[in-house]
């Protein structure tokens, strides 16, 4: 039985109180992207290869034989006797939960979970208990943020049970937040209390022995709040006329991250976080640069403006400028400034995730989340360094700041004209294809090189999407987190939707996604040139292509498709010990909540997808975290439905009916404290 999300946006899936406040309504607007580059949809060289279908039929007999098939029972279902953690990959035995909409975090059967930190709860020394009625902007500043995306968990050496816990607040829901909250305007306090609810939170957390469950440690020394107010510093190719201010004259130091969203882990022990929407807050562009960033002419929807010049571009036209970086925090010196890398290129991160060249140089990539827009790696120039002290880590630190910004460029193996929207086989029968990784600029100690025409170094780092533009990079349906595997060396590139595919002058469906709008997304497989990081070719293959497994368009790397969790809307990615992929959702379109799903990316079982959790009420699931023992996920703007206010909410999650909707982070485990899925 299918149901019907309420009160949804039929442009793109989400609510509108989601476009509102998450990313300025982009996906109404005109996408920014209006070059001619080829479309991802016209150069993809795919429809289900032979050798897929030759692949899942070899696995449906293999299961047969075998007795492995695996069902999907309903969320509270028990596992048959005999098989008490459900079959399938190792790493993801379990029964997966089915579609639904309940205003909870519904987990398998045999899973437990807990509330680790929620949006308000005092993390720092002094900071007072959460009362929604009489917040202030100096109690945010020391109590956990809003709306939590990317987490990182990090060893806490010394604290046995303890571990740094690391987390985005990309945005504010202010009607969610504020009794009363009137949007036309808004008040100071209202204002500086949401400069203080975003940025990071760095809290450490302790584990119950006996139960599997995260709590938070107040107080502790390392825990620290970044906020919309902070000073960083600008890195790398950084001091142009492009980044100076009447503030800031040097342009290399800015106040505050705005609408960071994922992120990742460093080999040295930082935390990476992507400035992703950031040109909702600024009012009154007019240039075509600010144009290609979807910076407004008018008004902002928070109208920070009125309490900020620095806001107004009309007043200060370089401070967007200084926004949409790759921001990178210390969470062992809580004194250290952080630091926007401007080597890593200006766009919409979603987020940013690191592997090793052979040789140990950093390898970072990031996606642009836009419509049409593009995805890059940086390949840096300098060795990662081992050891712990001040001077080794001072080096690892400036890692980010010196090497070569990439965009990339795909190409296909099946002429255009087979490519007819219904995912019908092109004539050669394959759905793979190349691609090349396009150099736009290199910075180093010395100075910077452009290698786009007519554009200078500092052009081609502060106005990133243009440098894509003008050397032919491939437009894909919004790129979000990438990931490499840490086993294989595979990049798994999440695409999120575009319901644009089709619609006027746009390009129409294509084989990777065979219907007239992609509202579902996909997943992309990139095997560089002999799996080195640092190589500027790459081979790549479709992995998954979301959707209800009944309807004929989708595709699980070939798995049987009556033995797959329904999946919609990809975003963020990561991987466990296993090597498994999983998958966080934001905005399905199936009816049911968001949710997270792991897949096998190896094997017999490749492909095989199984739904592991779904999140309240409107609300999306980001940061996803799997550990041996343990599954993290944030989950983002619960109640986040058109018409909800603080007075008339959408959700009661997580405390129950009479309290106030908040965003949280929860852990899950097994029961039994064994190992997730196995």
């Amino acid at each position: 039985m299918r149901v019907q999300l309420p009160l949804i946006n039929a442009v793109h899936g989400r609510s509108a109180l989601t476009c509102r406040f998450r990313c300025g309504d982009a996906c109404s607007q005109p996408a920014p992207n209006t070059s001619a580059n080829p479309y991802v949809g016209d150069v993809i060289a795919a429809a289900l290869s032979r050798r897929s279908v030759m692949r899942a039929a070899a696995v449906v007999t293999v299961a047969a034989a075998a007795g492995t098939a695996v069902a999907v029972p309903d969320a509270e279902a028990a596992p048959k006797k005999g098989t008490p953690h459900g079959k399938g990959a190792r790493g993801l035995r379990f029964a997966p939960v089915a579609p639904n909409t309940a205003d909870t975090v519904t987990v398998p059967a045999g899973y437990a979970q807990n509330v680790v930190v929620r949006w308000g709860e005092p993390i720092l020394r002094g900071a007072p208990a959460f009362d929604p009625e009489r917040q202030t902007a100096a109690a945010q500043a020391g109590q956990f943020g809003y709306n939590n995306d990317f987490l990182a968990l990090l060893p806490l050496p010394g604290e046995r049970g303890r571990q740094v816990l690391v987390a985005n607040h990309e945005y504010t829901d202010e009607v969610l937040m504020f009794r009363g909250y009137d949007a036309a305007n808004p008040t100071r306090e209202q204002v500086e209390i949401a400069w203080a609810a975003h940025g990071l939170g760095v809290v450490v957390v302790e584990e119950n022995k006996r139960n599997g469950a995260l709590t938070l440690v107040p107080r502790h020394p390392l825990n620290r709040r970044v906020t919309a107010t902070t000073e960083f510093r600008l890195t790398g190719p950084a001091g142009s006329d492009l980044l100076k201010t009447s503030a800031d004259p040097t342009g290399r130091k800015v106040l505050g991250t705005l609408n960071n969203c994922s992120g990742g882990t460093t080999p040295w022990g930082t935390t990476l976080h992507g400035e992703e929407n950031f040109n909702q807050y600024f009012a009154n562009a007019s240039r075509a640069t600010d144009k290609r960033y979807g910076i407004g002419t008018g008004a902002s929807e928070r109208k920070w403006e009125r309490f900020d010049r620095r806001f107004d571009v009309a007043q200060e036209p370089n401070e967007p400028h200084r926004f949409g970086y790759v921001v990178e925090l210390d969470p062992y010196d809580p004194s250290a400034t952080p630091r926007k890398h401007t080597a890593l290129g200006r766009f919409k991160h979603e987020g940013a995730t690191v592997r090793l060249t052979h040789d140990g140089r950093p390898v970072v990539y990031s996606g642009d989340d836009e419509r049409f827009d593009y995805f890059y790696k940086f390949v840096g120039s300098k060795r990662m360094r081992k050891g712990g002290g001040r001077a080794v880590r001072e080096h690892n630190l400036s890692l980010l700041d010196e090497g070569t910004l990439y965009v990339a460029r795909l190409t296909g193996d099946s002429p255009a004209l087979e490519i007819d929207g219904t995912g019908k086989l092109p004539a050669d029968g394959e759905f793979d294809g190349g691609g090349e990784w396009i150099p736009l600029a290199t910075a180093t100690a010395k100075g910077a090189v452009s290698h786009v025409e007519s554009m200078t170094a500092d052009e081609v780092f502060v106005f990133t999407r243009l440098a894509g533009d003008k050397v032919g990079a491939t437009k894909m349906d919004r790129p979000e987190d990438i990931e490499p595997n840490p086993r294989t060396g595979k990049v798994y590139v999440a695409l999120t939707n575009n319901t644009n595919r089709g619609v006027g002058a746009n390009a129409p469906a294509d084989e990777a996604n065979p219907r007239n709008a992609n509202k579902h997304g996909h997943v992309l497989e990139l095997t560089e040139r002999w799996n080195r990081a640092d190589s500027t070719d790459f081979g790549w293959t479709l992995f998954l292509v979301a959707g209800d497994p009944e309807d004929p368009a989708t595709y699980f790397a070939g798995f049987p498709k009556d033995h797959v969790s329904p999946i919609s809307c990809p975003d963020n990615v990561a991987f466990d010990p296993h090597g498994n992929l999983w998958i966080s959702t934001d905005g399905n379109q199936l009816g049911s909540h968001d949710g997270l799903f792991g897949v096998a990316t190896r094997g017999e079982r490749r492909g095989e997808l199984k739904q592991f959790l779904t999140v309240p009420t409107g609300a999306e699931t980001c940061g996803p975290l799997v550990q041996d023992r343990r599954v993290l996920v944030a989950v983002q703007h619960p109640g986040e439905i058109n018409g909800a206010t603080v007075e008339q909410p959408a959700s009661t999650w997580p405390d129950g009916p009479g309290k106030i909707v908040r965003p949280a982070v929860v852990a899950v485990w097994r029961k039994d404290g064994t190992d997730i899925g196995v």
